[in-house]
């Protein structure tokens, strides 16, 4: 007899940055999307004067990660990325958006590294021909690389953030 793959997801939502206005606004996507209530332990977010940031552990359907990212985007302002871990036989993915820049999705193994298809790379290839330079400029975009470089300001923590850094001994 199979085993039965498991239904249930888990991720997290980061919100980088959220007006105060839309603070309500974002929980009431996000528990929709959900299908429960959720409250979201906001923090100043110090990169954005005015803004608030905040994570939110999520759990819920295969699809989910998806269906939340969907549920924030088109809001002006709104920086967050969600994600949704790789299960038994199934992806994960990574959904970052930016103002400027939209949403861009990236499907994820299950270590949280981005899987690039081997179309795109071939693609990637292609417009490139030989010039590395090009290649370069191409594989930053299969990676999301303008979303990452826009987000890094906003993904480090300040000193109320809940995130513990982690020193190396030794």
């Amino acid at each position: 007899m199979a085993a039965v793959q498991s239904k249930i997801a888990r991720g997290v939502v980061y919100i980088h940055s959220a007006p105060s206005a839309l603070r309500p606004h974002v929980e009431w996507a996000a528990g929709r999307a959900l299908g429960r209530a959720v409250n979201f332990d906001w923090r100043d977010q110090p990169v954005l004067k005015g803004a608030f940031r905040t994570e939110y552990f999520w759990e819920g359907d295969r699809g989910t990660g998806a269906a939340l990212a969907s549920a924030l985007r088109g809001w002006e302002h709104l920086r967050y990325e969600v994600t949704e871990d790789a299960g038994l036989g199934t992806d994960g993915g990574r959904w970052m958006h930016t103002p400027d820049l939209g949403i861009f999705y990236a499907q994820t193994d299950t270590v949280g590294n981005m899987v690039v298809p081997e179309d795109r790379i071939r693609s990637a290839m292609e417009e490139a021909g030989s010039d590395a330079f090009e290649l370069h400029r191409e594989l930053r975009l299969v990676l999301g690389q303008a979303w990452d470089d826009e987000l890094e300001s906003f993904r480090l923590a300040s000193e109320e953030s809940p995130v513990i850094w982690l020193h190396k001994v030794g």
